[in-house]
């Protein structure tokens, strides 16, 4: 029978079994399984068929193990010559693909494999392939991604550091009796937010939009210490939707001395008739504004970017209700998660 091996001792058998288990090395646990199935008598085309390889493949690594025994595994093309892809010219790649090419004196704004090798060449004096690019690339785990739109912080830096400071500071020495919590808005739209999903070969699922579009809005607060979240919806973004949400907090904390609200610095936020309902509070909550353009400081922000990817993202809903009946059922499960995770913690 073709491509047959001669029958293995079962103690090389159980060798290669436990090599091709506990390998990392992908070549190696091919060549492994192809000894593996022929050493079950199975034919050329048979072990093809399973390995997922060419016959060809099969009768070269065949003929290379009754050359060289279970050496023949590895890659033999270790001895080649000196390591290209060595720990030094890896930490160089990934600097290189963490800044532009821009930065190197090219005009793209964005990276090719092609031009990571030449880019690396004159900075390492080392030539690879462009396949060998992709494979170090893998090894560094690079990926291709879309980048994310930011738009600068026009504060001079040191006042930037300096709101940012104080309210770190009055976070960590939270005054006994006051509460801090992080605000912000979010809007829910009944045509869904587009967004990557698995699908099968050949496939390209489809999202069905209603065409015209409705929106609601939420607002809410994320409290830095227990993670307790508090939110209302309306059906407009205005100064009576943060309104409603002081009034709110009020009822969820009636026994806290000063609610501190970190937020960002949205028009509703400084109103005239939102300065008027703070004044009525007599300084009971107190409004601290971040920095301009610094969303990642706002810690309320991870949540919406839950809710967008759990309920809204491709979302199948017929309408607003149904779509705001999983909104509220997503953040009711947040909220019972967070007072569980607190309870066990404290």
């Amino acid at each position: 029978m073709e491509g047959i091996l001669p029958r293995l001792p079962d103690l090389v058998k159980r060798r290669i079994s436990k090599l091709v288990q506990k390998t990392r090395d992908a070549g190696v646990h091919r060549r492994g399984m192809i000894i593996l199935n022929l050493s079950h008598r199975r034919t050329v085309a048979e072990t093809a068929r399973v390995v997922g390889v060419a016959e060809s493949t099969v009768r070269r690594v065949a003929e290379r193990f009754r050359e060289c025994g279970e050496a023949s595994l590895f890659d033999g093309r270790e001895d080649n010559g000196e390591v290209k892809l060595d720990e030094r010219y890896l930490a160089n790649l990934d600097q290189v693909v963490r800044s532009n090419p821009q930065e190197h004196g090219y005009e793209r704004p964005t990276w090719t494999r092609e031009l990571l090798v030449e880019v690396m060449r004159k900075r390492t004096g080392v030539r690879i392939h462009v396949a060998t690019m992709s494979r170090a690339l893998k090894q560094i785990s690079a990926r291709r991604g879309r980048p994310r739109p930011t738009v600068e912080c026009p504060w001079p830096k040191r006042a930037k550091n300096a709101r940012l400071g104080m309210i770190r500071r009055l976070i960590e020495t939270l005054p006994k009796g006051h509460v801090a919590v992080y605000q912000d808005e979010v809007d829910i739209h009944l045509n869904p937010k587009i967004g990557l999903d698995w699908m099968g070969y050949g496939q390209q699922k489809e999202v069905r939009t209603p065409g015209k579009n409705v929106k609601r809005y939420l607002a809410g607060a994320l409290d830095v210490q227990t993670g307790q979240l508090t939110w209302v919806e309306a059906e407009k973004k205005n100064s009576l939707l943060f309104i409603l949400l002081l009034h709110e907090l009020r009822k969820a904390y009636p026994y806290a001395e000063v609610i501190h609200v970190i937020l960002d610095n949205f028009k509703i936020h400084s109103s005239e008739i939102t300065q008027a309902v703070l004044r009525s509070f007599d300084s009971r909550i107190r409004l601290h504004f971040l920095p301009t353009y610094c969303p990642e400081h706002n810690k309320i922000e991870r949540l919406w970017l839950d809710l967008h990817a759990q309920v809204t993202r491709n979302h199948r809903c017929p309408n607003i209700e149904s779509l705001m009946a999983q909104v509220r059922r997503f953040l009711s499960r947040r909220a019972r998660d967070a007072k569980a995770r607190y309870l066990r913690a404290a």
